[in-house]
C-alpha cells in the first residue's frame, strides 16, 4: 500500500464514504437551510454553489486536511517561484509566469524571464494592430483578412477553443480558420474557400518538426505556390510560433515574424504564450489581454485565498472525494452557453493529459485512481440524450454545470428557458423522484395495480447525484482567463494530492515516436516489416490499397 492510501486523513475519508451510505443530500438540504450559503464561494467573477454534493463539514474538513499534509499549498508556491517541479524533464512550469501583470520579477535559472515575456506581448499587440488597421499586407497588397491557424493538442485547442467561447467579442473584416487534423479533408475544406493572396498562415510549433503541424503547413505553402505565389512571397503569408528559428527561415519565413516559446510551457498551458496570437487576431489585443488579466486575477486567488475558501482547492479536492472514495470514473462539464461549448474539450486534454498517470514521486507505481474520463456537452442538448444516464444509470458521474447570467443581444425567453434548464437539471440530479411520488402520480391513470407499480418503478430516479454551479455575470474575456486558469490550478491541486508529476506527457510523446516509425513504412513500400504481426497486417492493409 502507497504512503498516500496510509495517510491518516487518507484512512479518515475512507472511513468517511463508509458512514454516508445511505444518506440522501435531499435529507440534508430539508434539514440545514444554511447550507447552500455555507457551501457556496465567489471570487474573480465566478460564483460556486457546490451545496449539491455528497459531503459534510466533517468530510470537507478530512479532504482540505489532506491538501495540508501532502503540501499543496508548498507545491503551489514551488511552481509560482520558478522551480524545476517537471522533474522528468527537469523543467520549471511557469505558464502563470506569461500572465504576470504584478510587475514583479520571475527567475528561472537565475534569470528574470519576465522582460521576454513582456517583449513577446509587445510583439503580439503591433502584429496584431498592423493586421486589424490593414498595415500588413500581402504580396499583391492586399489586406491578410483570413488567418489560417496551424497546430495541434493544445497549440490548437486552447486558441480554436477561446476563440468560439468570445464570438460576441469577434474583429470585423478577419476570419480565422484553425487546421489540427492531418487528414487531408480538413486542410483542402479550409484553404478551398480562400483567397491565397488575403491569406495568413500562423504555423505553432516549438520544433518546427511536429507530424500533423508540419505536413499541414507544407500542404497550404504548396497551395500558396501553386495559385500564384512565389518562394519570396511566402515571408509576407507565413509565420511561425517557435523556438527552432532556423527551420522556419529555410521554410522561407521572415526572422521578425517568429514568435519565440519556452520550455517552461507545456503545450496544454501555451494558450497564454503566442500560441495564443490567433485569439489576439480574432478578437482584438486588448480583449486578449484581458483574457491574460482574468488568468492573472485567478493566480492571485489560488496563491492568497484560504484553502476552505479557494475556488480551486474546493473543486479540486470534491474531485479526489468522488475518485478515490466513490469510485466514480469521470466527470462531465455542462455548459449552458453554445459559445462555450468546446469547453469540456479543452478541459479533457488539460486534465487527462496532465493526471493520467500511474507513477508518483520518483518511481512508485499507484495504488489508486489518479483522474476521471474527463467529457460533456452543451446544455440543453445532452438532457435529450446522455442525462438519461447520468439520472438513473448505475455509475456515479459528477457534473459541473456552467451558466452566463446574461448574455450580450439574447432574446430574454431563449435565456430563460436556458437558465430554467441549468437549474432543474441540478435540482432533478439532487432531489431525484421516489417511488411514493411516481406512485402518486399515476393515480386516476386507468392502471392495473401491477402495471402502475411497474411504470412507478421505472420512472424512479435515485437522486443524490452530485453537481456544481458555477455562475458569472457573462462570459467576457476577463472572465472566461479566469475560468480557464480556475481549472488549470484545480488540475495542479489533484496532482499535487496524487503524488504525480502533471507537467510531463510520455504516453503521447511515444505515441509520435511510434507514428513516425509506422509512416516511414508506409511510405517506403519496400521496407521490411518488423512490428508485431497485428501492425504489419495493417501496414499491408494500406500498401495494397494503395499501389
Amino acid at each position: 500500500m502507497t504512503a498516500l492510501r496510509q495517510s491518516p486523513h487518507w484512512q479518515q475519508l475512507t472511513s468517511l464514504a463508509h458512514s454516508l451510505e445511505g444518506q440522501h443530500m435531499r435529507d440534508w438540504f430539508a434539514t440545514d437551510p444554511q447550507r447552500t450559503e455555507r457551501l457556496s464561494a465567489s471570487a474573480c467573477g465566478i460564483h460556486l454553489d457546490y451545496s449539491k454534493n455528497r459531503v459534510t463539514d466533517e468530510v470537507l474538513s478530512a479532504l482540505y486536511d489532506l491538501a495540508r499534509e501532502q503540501g499543496v499549498e508548498a507545491k503551489r508556491d514551488a511552481m509560482f517561484s520558478g522551480d524545476i517541479i517537471n522533474h522528468t524533464e527537469q523543467r520549471a512550469v511557469l505558464h502563470t509566469a506569461l500572465r504576470n501583470f504584478s510587475g514583479k520579477p520571475v527567475m528561472v535559472d537565475g534569470q528574470d524571464v519576465m522582460p521576454e515575456v513582456l517583449a513577446t506581448q509587445d510583439k503580439i499587440r503591433d502584429f496584431t494592430h498592423s493586421i486589424h488597421q490593414g498595415k500588413r499586407l500581402g504580396y499583391t497588397g492586399k489586406p491578410l483578412t483570413h488567418i489560417v491557424a496551424v497546430g495541434i493538442g493544445g497549440s490548437f485547442l486552447g486558441p480554436k477553443i477561446m476563440s468560439e467561447a468570445l464570438k460576441p467579442y469577434w474583429v470585423d473584416g478577419v476570419n480565422v480558420h484553425y487546421v489540427a487534423n492531418v487528414d487531408g479533408c480538413h486542410i483542402h475544406d479550409v484553404l478551398a474557400g480562400l483567397d491565397h493572396e488575403q491569406t495568413l498562415v500562423v504555423m505553432s510549433s516549438k520544433s518546427f518538426s511536429t507530424q500533423e503541424t508540419l505536413q499541414n503547413t507544407l500542404t497550404a505553402k504548396e497551395w500558396f505556390l501553386s495559385a500564384g505565389g512565389s518562394q519570396q512571397d511566402i515571408a509576407k503569408h507565413f509565420i511561425a510560433i517557435s523556438s527552432n528559428i532556423s527551420a522556419a527561415t529555410e521554410f522561407g519565413m521572415a526572422e521578425d515574424n517568429i514568435f519565440p516559446m519556452w520550455d517552461w510551457v507545456g503545450g496544454r498551458y501555451s494558450l497564454w504564450s503566442a500560441i495564443g496570437l490567433p485569439i489576439a487576431l480574432t478578437i482584438g489585443y486588448d480583449n486578449y489581454r484581458a483574457l491574460l488579466e482574468g488568468a492573472f486575477e485567478m493566480d492571485n486567488h489560488f496563491c492568497s485565498a484560504p484553502l476552505e475558501q479557494n475556488l480551486p482547492v474546493i473543486m479540486a479536492m470534491l474531485g479526489v472525494w468522488y475518485v478515490n472514495f466513490q469510485h466514480a470514473q469521470s466527470h462531465v462539464l455542462l455548459p449552458y452557453y453554445h459559445y462555450l461549448r468546446g469547453f469540456p474539450a479543452y478541459v479533457q486534454q488539460l486534465d487527462m493529459e496532465s493526471n493520467g498517470k500511474r507513477i508518483a514521486g520518483s518511481a512508485e507505481t499507484v495504488d489508486y485512481a489518479t483522474g476521471p474520463v474527463i467529457w460533456g456537452s452543451e446544455g440543453t442538448n445532452g438532457q435529450h440524450s446522455f442525462h438519461q444516464l447520468i439520472h438513473q444509470g448505475q455509475v456515479l458521474i459528477p457534473a459541473d454545470f456552467m451558466l452566463p447570467l446574461n448574455v450580450p443581444n439574447q432574446n430574454d425567453t431563449h435565456h430563460a428557458m436556458l437558465a430554467s434548464n441549468c437549474f432543474g437539471q441540478t435540482q432533478a440530479l439532487m432531489q431525484g423522484k421516489t417511488y411514493d411520488e411516481c406512485y402518486a402520480d399515476l393515480d386516476g391513470k386507468g392502471l392495473d395495480e401491477d402495471t402502475r407499480h411497474s411504470l412507478a418503478m421505472h420512472k424512479t430516479m435515485p437522486g443524490n447525484k452530485p453537481s456544481n454551479t458555477l455562475l458569472f455575470n457573462q462570459l467576457d474575456p476577463k472572465t472566461l482567463g479566469s475560468l480557464v486558469a480556475l481549472y488549470e490550478h484545480k488540475v495542479f491541486v489533484q496532482g499535487a494530492i496524487w503524488g504525480v508529476n502533471s507537467f510531463d506527457q510520455w504516453g503521447v510523446e511515444l505515441g509520435k515516436v511510434l507514428g513516425n516509425a509506422v509512416l516511414a513504412k508506409l511510405t517506403d513500400s519496400d521496407a521490411p516489416l518488423d512490428f508485431d504481426a497485428s501492425t504489419n497486417h495493417l501496414i499491408n492493409a494500406f500498401r495494397n490499397a494503395n499501389q
